[in-house]
């Protein structure tokens, strides 16, 4: 079992998570972590940070209510949806702890793993960036950390090889890796104010593997942390068709902001000769919304 954060008053680990029209998945993925860190939050070493964006569904006054009955809670209340990055800058802006842990509010917690990535953190100064492992509700892994696009993998993920391991995985061991899901990363505070936060022209998706790729370009490494059981809802806060149109925008983001003109050009071209073929391909097969998804995603 990892040993407590500290016997202090100071903070040392912010858990910032967004709400948007996912009470009932926030309001469970929040009393997992009650559970777990009662006492920690108890003693204030570590705080739990939630930005709803703008939800419909009743969202805020559930989230207000468990703050009688959950210690250190706060809630932001934006008065729109920022998405997933300026959501989580935001929360980030006032998070006080040592380290932040961005963590989707469609996960739950299962055992205390987060005070065993911070003593990680700790112990490995030169690791500016931890992610931890995800797992489906029936107990099978989830690729939680990948290696960048460059055009090779690009091709390999628009011809569906992710789903072999080719560029996804989930380590059974502690290593370096290119970038982790921003479904439960870790950064130390510092980095991530050196970075100046996710970036904001993302709206949802990409964001996590361009902020890993910022943070390799200064010499910080990223690091892959297996020993957390934590169950991941995938698609919990969106749909197919939104989550295609994010990454068609956050790939050519990412290549026009981190790339050459005439990568970025490949890059776009590899893009549209997909979305073209699987228009053409719901054409044919009468599938509606796999045509209409991709001639939104071109848009």
């Amino acid at each position: 079992m990892a040993a407590p954060l500290g016997l202090d008053s100071m903070i040392k680990l912010s858990i910032v998570t967004l709400s948007y029209n996912t009470k009932d998945l926030t309001i469970m993925c929040l009393n997992s972590l009650a559970s777990q860190y009662k006492d920690e939050l108890e003693r204030k070493e570590m705080e739990i940070i939630v930005v709803d964006n703008n939800s419909s569904d009743g969202s805020t006054s559930q989230i207000s209510n468990l703050k009688s009955q959950i210690s250190n809670l706060t809630l932001i209340q934006s008065k729109k949806n920022l998405g997933f990055a300026k959501g989580c800058n935001l929360g980030a802006k006032n998070a006080k702890g040592k380290y932040i842990l961005f963590l989707n509010s469609d996960t739950q917690v299962l055992d205390k793993g987060f005070l065993s990535m911070v003593e990680f953190l700790n112990k490995n100064p030169k690791v500016a960036i931890l992610g931890g492992r995800l797992q489906n509700n029936d107990g099978s892994v989830q690729p939680s950390c990948g290696k960048f696009y460059t055009l090779f993998n690009l091709f390999i993920m628009l011809l569906g090889l992710e789903r072999f391991g080719l560029l996804r995985s989930s380590p059974s061991k502690i290593q370096k890796v290119d970038w982790v899901s921003g479904a439960c990363m870790m950064v130390k505070s510092g980095v991530f104010e050196k970075l100046q936060g996710f970036d904001e022209e993302l709206f949802m998706y990409v964001e996590d593997m361009e902020i890993c790729y910022r943070a390799k370009k200064l010499g910080l490494a990223a690091y892959f942390y297996p020993d957390v059981r934590l169950t991941h809802k995938s698609l919990g806060s969106s749909n197919r068709t939104f989550a295609i149109i994010n990454i068609y925008k956050g790939i050519l983001r990412f290549y026009s902001k981190h790339k050459t003109y005439p990568e970025y050009l490949i890059a776009k071209t590899l893009l549209v000769a997909k979305a073209d073929i699987l228009i053409l391909v719901g054409s044919l097969t009468l599938n509606k919304d796999l045509r209409e998804r991709y001639k939104k995603a071109l848009s």
